[in-house]
């Protein structure tokens, strides 16, 4: 896999789905090639935290700070609860999770994500899959074409991606109906 797709679906998704994207949560151990995607955009703060600690580090976070949550910690039920609280009412929500095809432990994911978004759903980021939750705007339906239209330097995100990367063949469909919520 090309090393810059998966930053750039992790990143560029959410940011030109949200509409005012100012306040993000990174969540990972290793945050460069996350951090140079988001210096594409006006973002009034970035914050970075160890994804081996982060139980730890999001205990000390403030309430309903931010915008965008990019999380590449083991997920559980204690990690979604957190997120939740230092998120904003229109956040959007992105997370690492196993394969599709490993369906108990993406839908206990799932499941726990339905307590705090109303839409839930995994995208394509090259050969991985990605999982978008989010408390207010659709991915496909409100994407900021002209945010997404005007990146540049990307090498592989454009809106025609972002919109494709939501595609998934019958038997995902099949798989987990009734629990993605688009």
């Amino acid at each position: 896999m090309k090393p810059f797709i998966y930053p750039e679906m992790m990143v560029h998704v959410p940011l030109c789905t949200h509409k005012s994207p100012l306040a993000v949560l990174l969540i990972c151990d290793d945050s460069r090639l996350l951090e140079a995607e988001l210096s594409r955009y006006r973002i009034e703060e970035v914050t970075v935290i160890s994804a081996t600690n982060a139980l730890g580090a999001l205990r000390d976070l403030g309430a309903n700070h931010f915008d965008v949550v990019l999380s590449e910690a083991p997920f559980d039920a204690a990690l979604a609860a957190h997120i939740h609280r230092v998120s904003r009412e229109d956040a959007l929500l992105v997370t690492t999770h196993p394969d599709l095809d490993d369906v108990n432990a993406n839908t206990d994911i799932m499941h726990v994500l339905g307590h705090y978004y109303k839409i839930i759903m995994p995208y394509r980021a090259g050969a991985k899959t990605l999982l978008l939750a989010s408390k207010a705007y659709h991915p496909t339906a409100d994407i900021i074409l002209q945010r997404s239209d005007l990146l540049e330097g990307v090498q592989y995100y454009n809106c025609d991606m972002h919109v494709s990367a939501f595609a998934m063949p019958n038997y995902i469909r099949k798989t987990y109906l009734g629990i993605i919520r688009n």
